[in-house]
């Protein structure tokens, strides 16, 4: 069963080298566990979602380069998120403030080829 994701989620790119937190603002949300919940557009790079560390994807223009110049193997860069659009499903069945629930199954895309993932999604049991 897929859990409803909050602020502070832990995430994770396929091509970053560390999880960061998904940041949320408090702002008219409701509360899971004490923090505000997630939607599916909750997906802003640099205000949600933030810097990976290091990016190591081929596809993105900055390793490219760094790569090219080092003659052999990819060269890491900062990974800068670049998202393209909402992540994918959310719980549809869940609206928060007429949009879509972010659950722990859900996933974000990257431009240049990573994928977002949701490691901890912060609530960890469900009343049903």
């Amino acid at each position: 069963m897929a859990l409803q994701t909050i602020h502070t989620a832990q995430i994770q790119c396929s091509f970053g080298s560390l999880p960061v937190p998904l940041a949320l603002s408090s702002e008219k949300r409701v509360l899971v566990s004490g923090r505000p919940a997630a939607v599916i557009t909750d997906a802003r790079p640099l205000l949600n979602i933030l810097p990976f560390g290091l990016c190591s994807c081929p596809a993105n223009p900055t390793v490219a380069a760094a790569s090219g110049l080092a003659a052999g193997g990819v060269v890491p860069m900062p990974c800068i998120p670049a998202v393209l659009g909402a992540w994918i499903s959310g719980k549809p069945s869940v609206l928060i403030g007429g949009v879509p629930a972010l659950d722990s199954n859900s996933r974000l895309l990257c431009r240049y080829g990573g994928v977002i993932s949701i490691q901890i999604p912060g609530q960890f049991s469900v009343l049903e």
